[in-house]
This record gives structure tokens, sequence and C-alpha cells, in this order.
């Protein structure tokens, strides 16, 4: 089998190549970078990975003729691009190659997100949720097999909590809790004891945009980092209070379980980490919008993520953890009923893998 992965040269997509090229089913993994990266970060990963499996590209994704004609080289494209623009524009192409995939961003739902579309291009005459269904449709006609919010949440958290709905005669409410944050020992060397894992301005529109939750029966828009709950998650071994707060994340789960009376997806982090996000939401500085200043225009957020980016890197040694505490509660055989799914995952120290790359980026071969 030969694989494509696009976004290869980042750090989730990094992760997938190295694992992909372990695998005995695997003959060849190309890599694509990030459109902008030079060419010294592909062979970086080629030589982080040591493996002939290993074919680099260094192709614009934005030329649609020439990605397509390098899709059909290959079986199956693993997308970890870092933005819905990439994304949607890679999945597009691959329908229309025929090429089926895998991507780990967000779940494409047929109903997109209509916040912060981060440059998402829709063709002319189509509404957003129109070519999210047109996608769909193409698939179809096409025999391509798309799966897609394949990463930790939406991913590892949908198939959680469904595992629990499916236990019980009748789910009431199901609440996802997960996040990744620096290892415990490491949280202080960093502002707002974050440490960047994966696409930082992706995170920072998680925590401004409307988001779709289920309460008390009925979808209803809440606002990022609304409804903060603190908790001691003392499983596993651990004893750590944390914090969590309402994101956007698995909204299929509004359309295909419509049982549910209560429903949210949040985001862990260490306790004062939104406290802190908080000010800078309310000061502004996580405005995408550009303002004037000094006679030029500039937008808050990317100026922010701009002077965050180098303090929010792991320093040498650093690790990170990815914790999960996810809750289904209902009724079983007349009586109520409540499923908890933890986990704690440490980074691979040996061979250089983070834990959040650990838990979104290790795939599954099925007959």
């Amino acid at each position: 089998m030969k694989v494509l992965v696009f976004g290869g040269s980042g750090k989730m997509g990094s992760a997938v190549a190295w694992d992909l090229a372990k695998n005995s089913k695997v003959g060849e993994v190309g890599i694509i970078g990030i459109t902008g990266r030079r060419e010294n970060t592909l062979e970086k990963t080629k030589k982080w990975i040591n493996s002939d499996k290993i074919v680099l590209h260094t192709i614009d994704v934005n030329n649609r003729k020439e990605t397509m004609k390098l899709m059909e080289q290959y079986d199956v494209g693993a997308i970890t691009l870092p933005n819905r623009k990439c994304s949607y524009k890679v999945v597009d192409m691959a329908i229309e190659a025929e090429l089926n995939i895998v991507d780990i961003l967000e779940e494409y739902h047929r109903r997109p997100d209509k916040y912060e579309v981060e440059g998402l291009e829709i063709p002319n005459g189509m509404t957003l949720d129109e070519y999210g269904e047109s996608l769909h449709q193409k698939a179809i006609k096409n025999g391509v097999t798309f799966i897609d919010g394949m990463g930790f949440a939406p991913g590892l958290t949908n198939i959680t909590l469904g595992e629990g709905i499916k236990k019980m005669d009748q789910a009431d409410s199901a609440i996802a809790r997960c996040g990744g944050v620096p290892a415990e020992e490491f949280a202080k060397n960093h502002p707002l004891k974050y440490m960047i894992t994966w696409a930082f301005e992706h995170v920072l529109r998680e925590y401004m945009v409307k988001v779709d939750v289920v309460k008390n029966g009925k979808i209803v828009e809440a606002n990022a980092m609304d409804d903060l709950e603190k908790f001691r998650f003392n499983q596993l071994g651990k004893d750590e209070e944390l914090a969590c707060a309402i994101t956007p994340g698995m909204p299929s789960f509004l359309y295909t379980r419509t049982q549910l009376k209560e429903f949210a997806e949040k985001t862990i982090r260490w306790p004062g980490h939104w406290e802190g996000a908080g000010v800078l939401k309310e000061c502004g500085m996580l405005d995408s919008t550009p303002i004037e200043f000094k006679e030029t225009k500039i937008s808050p957020r990317e100026f922010l993520s701009h002077i965050m980016t180098p303090k929010l890197q792991p320093l040498e040694g650093e690790t990170d953890v990815c914790v999960m505490w996810n809750t289904v509660t209902g009724i079983k055989d007349g009586q109520k009923m409540r499923i908890d799914y933890y986990m704690w995952e440490k980074a691979d120290t040996e061979n250089g893998i983070s834990a959040m790359g650990r838990v979104t980026a290790k795939g599954e071969f099925r007959p």
C-alpha cells in the first residue's frame, strides 16, 4: 500500500508518516509539506523517520493539476493540514482524483462550521452547507471513502462516547473532556501553562467561535470558553487538579445523537489557563479582524500568535501529556447508569513523539 501524507513535515503529519513507515503493510509513504515550508524541513523529517519508504514531494498543494496527478500514484491519503482552507482544498481534489482519504482536523459532517472559515474557498453559487453536502455526494458518486474527524477530538472522543451510548437503553447526556497540556513539571515554564503541540492559530480560533451544544434537549449556541468546569483527575495513578471549558468539536453528535438532552465537548487545561485566555479575549487580543495600528493594519490574533509562539514551544527535554475524561449518563434496565472513560497518555521520549502525536497519529489497518 502507498500512502500520501499531506502536512507530513508538521507536528502531527510527521508522526503519522513515522507510524506508517513502521507498518509492514505500507510500501511507500509520500510526504507533502505545508505550503510555504522549505525543502530542508521535509529532509529533516525524512532523516528523523530514517526509512527507505519515505518519498518527499515539494509540490504546492495550491496547484490543483499537479497535486491531483500526484494523488493518482497513491492508494490512500492522510490529511494532517493545520487549517480549513488547506484541508477542504485537498479533500475536494482527493475526491475528484478518486483517492480514499483520512482527515484528522475536523468533522466535515456535510455541515461545515460557519464561523471563521479560515479562508475556506466555497465554489461560486454555493452556500457553505451546500458545499459540504456536495463533497459528500461527489464522494459517493466517485466511490471514494472519506473518513473525517479521526484525531483526538473529534476522533477518540467520538468512539468512546459512542461506545458508552451503545451500552445504554437510553442515553441522556454525553460530555467529552479532553486536551493536550505540558507535563505538570513543565507547565510553569510557559505562559498560560500551555505548550504548542499542534497548529496554535487554530487553537486560538477555537477560543473565539460560537459553538452549538445541547442543553435541556435543545441545540443552543454557546461561546467558546463558556461553562468552566474545575475537576480532580484521580484515575490511572494520577491526582491532578484540572479545568475544562466549551470549545468546538464533534458537531456530528448534534445530528446523529438526537436523543441526547445534554451534549458538549470541552478542552482540558491546567488551572489558571482559561482565566488567562479569558483576559486576552476580553482585551480583544483573540480577534481576527485587522485593526489600524501606526498607519498599517494588523490582526490582533495573528500578532498575539507571533509573539506567543516562541514562548510556547517545548524547551529541550520538555514533554506533553494528553488527558481525557468522557462521561455518558442514561438508563439501563430501568436503572440510572453512568460510564466514564479516562486517559492519561505520555510522550514517547525514546522516539521523540509527543503525547499528542501518539494519540492522534497512530493508525490501524483493517481487512
